[in-house]
């Protein structure tokens, strides 16, 4: 698997699927859709939980993933950004973790499988591990800087448990996504690790931090050429940026991570910034004009799309990178044109 999309990359300029929660939110699915049977009874709201869906409604997430499949993905991550205790933990729902991860996985794996056939063209899963929502590197009070809400070794127990239901699922490469605290991210990479060695394999991994504002740093407070050296060592598939930014301020940071990086480099931006009602009005064809000129310029490997994108904004950037050689190809031309 990994040799054949390492060949695809060496051609053109692979395409990871667009926004999840955006698409789920368009469902209006009820509280009672959210529950299903199963959890008709159970004492917290669920609505929200989107990665419940994956057992309460299965074949509507694999009709989201089939619309980016078709859209032009060659990559569909898993619907599983919220599977982890801690996220669960939200709804009182932490013992289903790892089940959430194992059908999530499937979900996916399934729509991969029914449009790997339908074109005869090759797609992979990423199942996805989200940042959680608390940090190992940052106080909650700002009286106390000591404290923390989690640490380190539960980190590692609550991603290790993720990871092991993403690949219990069959997921081809595991995705540690919307990183704000590298501390984090460094747990979920010794969990992986850990589970390497019990199974003899760990799936090739990718690695995308989340730049929060203008600033250019994640939460913790490193630029995009420090985060890069903190996770160098994980010997990534890819690493790259997602979500909080739109393309058009996104890519100094790209580019930024492109010159220090010797892997394929990622991104997965929003449709532009939300306006004041939360919505993102960037319309399919201006944020494809925008990725046309990072593909132009050789700036990225790998793109799909965050917060606020549809199937029809990753046709629409599909349709622009078509041609474009990827970042490392250049690369790779430029250095043998130099010998």
């Amino acid at each position: 698997m990994t040799e054949a999309l390492y060949k695809a990359l060496s051609e053109r300029i692979v395409q990871l699927d667009g926004g999840m929660g955006t698409q789920i939110q368009t469902l209006g699915l009820s509280e009672d859709q959210f529950r299903g049977e199963r959890f008709k009874d159970h004492e917290d709201e669920l609505q929200g939980n989107n990665d419940l869906l994956n057992l309460t409604q299965p074949d509507r997430i694999e009709q989201l993933h089939l619309q980016y499949l078709r859209a032009g993905a060659d990559l569909v991550e898993s619907n599983t950004f919220n599977s982890n205790r801690v996220s669960q933990a939200d709804y009182n729902l932490e013992e289903i973790t790892k089940e959430l991860n194992v059908e999530g996985a499937r979900i996916a794996r399934r729509a991969a499988e029914k449009v790997a056939e339908e074109t005869g063209q090759p797609r992979y899963v990423v199942g996805v591990l989200g940042p959680t929502t608390k940090t190992a590197s940052i106080s909650p009070d700002v009286n106390d800087p000591g404290k923390r809400a989690i640490r380190f070794p539960e980190l590692v127990e609550i991603y290790r448990e993720a990871a092991e239901g993403l690949m219990d699922g069959g997921v081809d490469l595991v995705m540690i996504e919307t990183i704000f605290d590298t501390l984090n991210c460094k747990a979920a990479i010794y969990a992986l690790d850990e589970l390497a060695e019990e199974r003899g394999e760990r799936p090739p991994l990718m690695i995308s931090a989340t730049i929060t504002d203008a600033s250019g740093r994640t939460l913790s407070g490193q630029t995009v050429e420090a985060f890069w050296y903190s996770v160098q060592h994980a010997r990534p598939f890819s690493v790259g940026l997602n979500c909080a930014l739109g393309a058009e301020d996104l890519r100094q940071y790209v580019v930024e991570l492109g010159e220090v990086a010797d892997c394929p480099v990622s991104a997965h931006p929003n449709a532009g910034l939300p306006n004041e009602l939360g919505e993102y009005d960037q319309s399919p064809e201006q944020m494809a004009g925008l990725i046309a000129e990072w593909a132009d310029k050789g700036l990225i490997d790998i793109i799909g799309g965050c917060c606020g994108t549809t199937p029809e904004h990753m046709a629409a950037i599909r349709k622009v990178c078509e041609g474009k050689a990827p970042r490392l190809a250049r690369l790779e031309q430029t250095a043998r044109e130099a010998s």
